[in-house]
């Protein structure tokens, strides 16, 4: 097949965040000329953010990895493909020779692809006979599709445009989804009442009806405490909780001490708004909740997620138009070989309902595990678009991890942080320069498939990640398990069970919806739990030795577990929102996208600046336990004045340089970096004479 039809347009979905948003891709001259939202997309509806208005800059940009490269000192050498997978075959041939198949593990992070690259990456592990396949699954969203799923046995997702009332909880969706924060601002344009909860005054909060603004770390309480009013005012839906739920009279009796005056004492939202919040969501129908990763990424991550899917039901706010609703999805052909492993990737026995749920392991642990000296030591490891040197939280002691290894292999668009210190460096196609099945069902909730195409033909010699692994896997021997020789024979086995066809998917290019958007499914399905119900008590949890019931824990940093600690770091550090111009490490070497946003900032509030001497723009050196960082201040009454954010993704100010792994919830190992402790201390300006 053509890349791309030149004149024409190419209907296409872009891979720059998660978002997933339809794309219409002009070409000339076999080059990309023009980018603009698909508009009969139903993800978008032709909206695009900058980062998809930058794409163009992004696939051409001078910095691009083009071919492969072998480190030599401190040097890079460019080599061929040939050459660098024979390196790569014999290095993973003499490691699991001299010390097994456990010796290798495989990361996949979100940098080029995700979804159908794991398949084929999963695929490799099983055959070569590791079980150490890790994922950005260790600390991004899976947290909450557990919860969910031990609820009321799937993902729900929130349906704004049909909602007359929006709880959004700890995200900022103008800049982690722009298309969808239109959609948005639509729903409040038509009526829509509006409560954010978030320590920080965003874009949506300054428009809100009601703003909470909960200590960092403490959602868990606040939620529990929603659910006491609700509960005890009798604002929740009788028939649906008599029908169609298990546990009630437990969650009754254990949310009466979650009362919202005790609540305020955790949290630092008054009484009385905790109260407001809950009757507007709970009397307003329909209402719906957006949450952001923030809720995982804490101590009581999964809890959280829980009490709120326990809040969207016993409302009666679960799937019905304008609630919480979910999907049916493609049952795809699992391409994976799960019976050839005998053995258990590190964190399965620490967080077994984190591995019985994704069946990959915790990089939380997998970090400590590198450093060990354990008897399973991983030797090597293949990173495909992730950069753990930037993300993974506790730089220093990452660094060090991936510095141990005897075999480090990175596949990416850019050479990024975690590239700079692997042995070889190989190039990723970009996703214009792809081709890949995305179904939407399991994404965004919405019973849609499309291909995302392969517009022009990669920058150098740039490789698909998928031919990575068909390749490498017939050089290791392994042709039998990877016998396809292009992605387009793959997704066609993977659509086998639809009874759809890549040639099906080609003749519609903008997708086509496989199933009709249905609500009350539980009425003839029941949930996917065991009781069929939804389980406000989680006999699964109690099984496992967890709290059945969504229960508060003080995070292990804060001033009520540690007031020793406090003493020195007065400030609780929350890193990582989302900054529109960027995803997570990514495209901070887009010109236009670094002109709007140029430096890395701590923001913190003016009466905190004058307490430090500090004013805008000062640097500043922020210090946790772990380590310190030099970072531009911004001042700004948005945030809290005993908060201070700092941003992450940045390699030349990395926030996870002040984090914690070893913080974890205890169900799924999500790492506890929104509510840690710091310091903060102006930076004096050496003078010039």
């Amino acid at each position: 097949m053509n890349a791309g039809h030149d004149g024409k347009v190419v209907k296409t979905i872009c891979r720059i965040c998660s978002g997933e948003c339809g794309l219409d891709v002009y070409t000339e001259g076999g080059k990309i000329a023009k980018v603009e939202g698909m508009k009969e997309h139903p993800v978008n509806r032709g909206e695009i953010c900058p980062k998809a208005e930058a794409a163009i800059d992004y696939v051409y940009a001078p910095d691009r990895l083009k071919y492969p490269m072998k480190r030599e000192g401190d040097s890079w050498k460019r080599i061929s493909w040939d050459e660098a997978l024979d390196i790569i075959v014999g290095e993973l041939a003499r490691i699991k020779k001299d010390y097994g198949s456990r010796a290798l593990s495989v990361y996949l992070g979100q940098g080029i692809d995700y979804y159908e690259n794991k398949w084929y990456a999963r695929r490799f592990c099983d055959v070569y006979g590791t079980p150490h396949y890790y994922s950005v699954d260790s600390m991004c969203y899976r947290a909450r599709v557990i919860a969910h799923r031990l609820t009321y046995g799937t993902m729900s997702v929130p349906d704004h445009e049909n909602s007359k009332c929006i709880i959004m909880w700890g995200r900022n969706e103008y800049n982690a989804f722009l298309p969808r924060a239109k959609k948005l601002l639509k729903a409040m344009e038509n009526g829509a009442k509006l409560i954010v909860v978030d320590p920080v005054r965003t874009f949506f909060a300054k428009k809100a009806d009601i703003h909470l603004r909960p200590r960092p770390g403490t959602d868990c309480a606040l939620a529990l405490a929603m659910l006491n009013v609700i509960i005890s005012e009798e604002l929740y839906d009788k028939e649906f909780v008599e029908k169609w739920t298990v546990g009630f009279e437990k969650l009754a009796e254990h949310v009466k001490k979650y009362t919202p005056e005790k609540a305020e004492g955790i949290t630092w939202v008054d009484a009385e708004d905790i109260v407001k919040a809950a009757r507007l969501y709970a009397s307003t129908k329909p209402a719906c909740i957006n949450q952001g990763n923030s809720l995982d990424l804490q101590a009581n991550g999964v809890q959280n997620s829980r009490a709120l899917a326990i809040m969207m039901a016993i409302t009666g706010n679960l799937d019905v138009p304008g609630g919480n609703t979910y999907s049916p999805r493609l049952r795809l052909t699992n391409l994976g070989f799960p019976k050839m492993q005998t053995e258990k990737p590190f964190g399965a026995e620490v967080h077994p309902i984190q591995y019985e749920h994704t069946r990959e392991g915790q990089v939380m642990v997998l970090i400590n595990k590198l450093l060990s000296g354990d008897p399973h030591q991983i030797r090597a490891m293949i990173v495909s678009g992730g950069n753990p040197a930037v993300q993974w939280p506790n730089y220093n002691k990452v660094k060090a991890a991936l510095e141990k290894l005897d075999f480090l292999v990175v596949m990416d668009v850019f050479m990024t942080a975690t590239a700079e210190l692997a042995d070889l460096v190989l190039p990723a196609a970009t996703f214009l320069e792809k081709t890949e099945l995305l179904d939407f069902g399991a994404v965004m909730g919405i019973p849609y498939v499309m291909l995302r195409k392969k517009v022009v033909e990669p920058q150098g010699e740039a490789w698909p990640d998928w031919k990575f692994w068909f390749e490498l896997g017939k050089r290791m021997g392994y042709g039998e398990s990877f016998p396809w020789n292009d992605v387009r024979e793959s997704i066609d086995v993977l659509l086998k069970p639809t009874g759809y066809s890549l040639k099906a998917l080609e003749e519609i290019p903008g997708g086509f919806y496989y199933d009709c958007q249905r609500y009350r499914k539980y009425i003839d399905e029941g949930f996917a739990t065991p009781s069929k119900k939804v389980e406000l008590y989680s006999e699964t949890l109690r099984k496992y030795g967890y709290d059945p019931l969504p229960t508060y824990v003080e995070p292990k940093e804060s001033p009520v577990s540690d007031p020793e600690l406090t003493k020195k770091y007065p400030l609780i550090l929350t890193t990582g929102s989302r900054i529109l111009e960027y995803t997570h490490s990514q495209l901070r070497n887009i010109p236009r996208l670094r002109e709007k946003v140029p430096d890395p900032l701590a923001e913190i509030h003016p009466e905190t600046a004058k307490r430090y001497g500090i004013a805008d723009g000062d640097m500043i050196l922020v210090k946790t336990k772990r380590g310190s960082l030099k970072i531009k201040a911004r001042v700004t009454e948005d945030m809290h004045p005993k908060v201070v954010h700092v941003q992450h993704g940045w390699k030349e100010a990395n926030a996870n340089i002040l984090t914690n792994e070893e913080d974890r919830d205890p169900i799924s190992g999500f790492p506890a970096v929104k509510s840690l402790l710091c310091s903060i201390e102006r930076l004096r300006v050496l003078s010039q004479n």
